[in-house]
């Protein structure tokens, strides 16, 4: 049962409360609680983007709060101060992850599909009846069709499939395998994801201080150089950057509909 105690904490010091108690703890599982009720609207954001998808709208929800409890359980203070901006995109990935492991991995006609099931139900039926593999013409004829449409749905097969990153490069005894190509995790990766949280939010701003923050952050130009460029003082930019990135923390944080922030005056 939630306690008041855990109510009055910040998401960071609930994340922190569940990472440090064991499993069977009732405080671990009311912090958990607690965290999982204030991130019930991104979660529901997030399921929304795929609202058009096949997938059944309470399984993707299912999804996605796995990866929110991934998120809490992952979260590192010392790497981002802000619980929401880490939390969304693990939310998001844990739903691209879902779509990558349970659909086809390239697009595939329907036909192909299809006949690559009945490919497979003939290939087991006319290996019974002729005691070995049948070969390509013997599937096509039973199947009625043509060799060439046959082949399509070979290939729909492999689609099917994907690669395992271990899977050998070379012949047998060799130890590289397709993972070995694959560079390292990027110790950057925390702070593009929270970048990423901050472009969800960007465009709220006013065009110049969007220009601003781009040019600070991906043009890497001093605030001086800014100045310079926007024909304002050091100290103007200087304030302007300190009430953008305010607002972005404030929005992602507390991810709800707001009105455009005011530019601030020269």
């Amino acid at each position: 049962m939630t306690r008041r105690f855990e109510l009055q904490l910040t998401d960071e010091e609930l994340a922190r409360l569940v990472q440090s108690l064991p499993s069977a703890d009732p405080r671990r599982d009311a912090a958990c609680e607690v965290l999982v009720r204030r991130f019930d609207s991104m979660v529901r954001r997030c399921v929304s983007r795929y609202r058009d998808s096949p997938e059944p709208a309470d399984d993707l929800t299912q999804v996605a709060y796995i990866g929110l409890l991934k998120a809490i359980n992952k979260f590192d203070p010392a790497v981002g101060t802000s619980l929401a901006a880490y939390a969304q995109p693990c939310v998001i990935g844990e739903l691209r992850r879902h779509f990558r492991d349970t659909r086809w991995h390239v697009h595939v006609r329907r036909s192909a599909q299809e006949l690559r099931l009945a490919m497979q139900a003939a290939a087991t039926e006319l290996t019974q009846e002729l005691a070995r593999t049948p070969s390509d013409s013997e599937l096509a004829g039973h199947l009625g069709v043509s060799e060439t449409e046959l082949a399509e749905a070979h290939r729909a097969d492999h689609a099917f499939q994907a690669l395992s990153l271990d899977a050998p490069l070379g012949q047998e005894g060799t130890s590289s395998n397709l993972g070995d190509l694959l560079g390292a995790e990027d110790p950057l990766l925390e702070h593009v994801i929270e970048m990423d949280a901050v472009w969800s939010y960007l465009a709220e701003l006013p065009v110049r201080e969007q220009r601003l923050l781009t040019l600070r952050f991906y043009g890497n130009l001093t605030q001086e150089q800014i100045a310079e460029r926007f024909g304002i003082s050091q100290m103007h930019v200087s304030r302007l950057l300190t009430r953008s990135l305010s607002y972005l923390r404030k929005r992602i944080k507390e991810p709800v509909a707001g009105p455009e922030p005011e530019s601030a005056t020269s």
